[in-house]
């Protein structure tokens, strides 16, 4: 594993919910850090078929633009119920045809596709959260740190905070879903804190006692 040797990154992520949970993430931690929104670069096109591919698409391409160490995070939810959809196509799922992303829309065409199922108990709709961190270097080398979280889709959204599909998850053990909870609530995690609640967190954590940690 090759340590991080320097606070100055890239946010490899042009999605204002991510860059905003990453920059929470990574503040404690005394980084200086653009994201590819910021700089303005070209945003790659996401060919991988798994988490770990596309997150080192983005990472990869930040980190030779930019000269810099790259972070990225590729994510998505996982429905047991729809044979693991929307998966990596989380974020096309939400794609409308003029190529903006309509999450409310896309909150309800998952609730259609498990009543399809007849999937309409918590048993028949549980789901995880799925975050891959890469880390990547200019000369190629790449690091990657995964976490999930399980949970169940709400019968119906719920809360406003957070982003994309938060409303309608429910993490395990906690009657609230991520739309109900504060940033704090949700991502916030801090060196000494045994676990982490969310996917993106967890990954953080181990990109945190694998990268920085001596």
């Amino acid at each position: 594993m090759r340590k991080l040797d320097t606070r100055t990154i890239v946010v490899a992520s042009h999605n204002a919910g991510k860059i905003a949970e990453i920059a929470d993430l990574i503040g404690p931690f005394g980084f200086s850090a653009k994201s590819a929104k910021d700089l303005a670069f070209v945003e790659p096109d996401e060919t991988g078929t798994t988490f770990e591919e596309n997150a080192a698409i983005k990472a990869l391409a930040s980190a030779k633009a930019s000269g810099l160490p790259a972070l990225s995070d590729d994510s998505g939810l996982v429905i047991d119920a729809l044979d693991g959809a929307p998966g990596v196509y989380t974020a096309n799922w939400a794609e409308r045809e003029d190529g903006t992303r309509d999450f409310p829309w896309a909150m309800e065409k998952v609730e259609k596709a498990l009543a399809e199922r007849g999937a309409t108990g918590p048993a028949q709709r549980t789901a995880r959260f799925v975050s891959v961190l890469c880390l990547a270097w200019p000369d190629g080398h790449t690091e990657f740190f995964r976490g999930e979280i399980e949970g169940v889709i709400a019968s119906a959204p719920r809360g406003t905070a957070g982003f994309g599909y938060d409303p309608i998850f429910q993490p395990e053990g906690h009657a609230r879903t991520f739309g109900e909870m504060t940033a704090d609530e949700k991502h916030g995690w801090k060196p000494g804190d045994p676990e982490a609640l969310s996917h993106r967190a967890r990954a953080f954590k181990r990109f945190v006692e694998t990268c920085l940690e001596a």
